[in-house]
């Protein structure tokens, strides 16, 4: 029995629930996860289903984050200043890994693309083994064709790296088959999905889910809705003030992110439209949901996502939030969940 420790980035929901997913593998298999560390931004905290379903002592630490000019687009430069200017304080976030560590002395720490893990066997020199495991991965895998963006590249490729710092082995998730890149020491992966989510049996009613990662893309679908009333929309936000759920009218409904409830709800939506995070993308494709994806504005991991996404047949991608696109191509669609499910064997089984 191996004891590990989990050390997560905690912006929107994708890297926490793939914890959960390898939490349920791992002690399932007999190993013993001894505790969490999430990395948090100012102002956000840790969602309750991540503290429920990852039953071990947990502890929040500040961490760097993307920063949204008015909220529907990634201020590039504040995201590469905001770290520099508040690099005292996400280096003392790594003295909290070390007294973790120190405490629980695990035999692997896995990474879920936390910048500060890296800080930390930058400044610790720790011979802890250390598992990293993201989508983002994928990015730097020698196969993988990037848009024309240099600048932006630039940016997540630097992120990326600094995530990698003392990593033994990288774990690149990925939608679709593709080979190891051994020169670089990136294993690719099938996405890390929830035992929920497996065990959920597909319908479909008359609605369409939508996912948004920051509250400000909400005015958007309100504005949509004003002139298409009759269809409806659950959509799930980040906006504590208003309650875990707000009526706009009858037909769009908006609610607090609860792990349970958007799956139940996935699992019997017509469609899901989201802003193309990695880990929704391989919820909806596994339960055979057709998806569209809209970007935010500057953010080029969504956007290869969204190219990723598309090319192994998840859905269509589009710059804003226009449900009347998305209605016609519903009735296009075809199902790729099979060949999703059949391709997705376990992690302990690609080990």
């Amino acid at each position: 029995m191996s004891k590990f420790l989990f050390i997560v980035q905690g912006e929107g929901r994708g890297h926490m629930t793939q914890a959960i997913s390898l939490y349920e593998t791992l002690t399932a298999a007999g190993h013993q996860v001894v505790a969490t560390m999430v990395g948090t931004a100012e102002g956000r905290e840790v969602p309750d289903f991540f503290q429920q379903k990852v039953d071990v002592p947990m502890r929040t630490f500040p961490s760097p984050s993307l920063v949204y000019g008015m909220g529907k687009s990634v201020n590039l430069l504040q995201t590469v200043l905001r770290p520099l200017l508040k690099a005292k304080k996400y280096w003392k976030s790594t003295e909290l890994v070390h007294e973790t560590v120190e405490k629980y002395k695990p035999d692997v720490i896995v990474n879920f693309y936390e910048m500060v893990c890296g800080f930390y066997y930058a400044r610790y020199r720790s011979q802890i083994p250390c598992v990293n495991i993201a989508h983002q991965y994928l990015l730097l895998h020698n196969f993988v064709s990037l848009p024309d963006k240099w600048f932006d590249r630039v940016l997540l490729n630097m992120n990326t790296k600094l995530t990698m710092i003392g990593s033994t082995r990288k774990l690149a998730l990925s939608f679709v088959e593709m080979p190891n890149d051994t020169a670089q020491n990136i294993y690719v992966t099938p996405p890390l999905l929830r035992n929920e989510v497996r065990d959920l049996v597909p319908k479909q009613e008359p609605y369409l889910l939508a996912y948004i990662t920051h509250h400000r893309l909400s005015e958007d679908i309100i504005e949509w809705h004003r002139n298409h009333r009759d269809v409806k929309i659950h959509c799930f936000w980040d906006k504590k003030d208003f309650g875990t759920e707000w009526h706009f009218s009858e037909n769009l409904i908006f609610h607090q992110i609860n792990a349970e409830k958007y799956l139940e709800m996935m699992q019997n939506c017509t469609g899901l439209v989201s802003t193309a995070g990695f880990e929704s993308v391989c919820e909806a494709m596994y339960l055979g949901k057709p998806v569209m994806m809209i970007p935010v504005p500057n953010h080029i991991e969504q956007a290869i996502n969204a190219l990723d996404a598309t090319r192994a047949g998840a859905g269509i991608t589009d710059t804003g939030f226009d449900f009347s696109k998305f209605l016609e191509y519903l009735p296009l669609h075809k199902d790729v969940s099979h060949d999703f499910r059949t391709g997705m064997p376990r992690l302990a089984e690609c080990s």
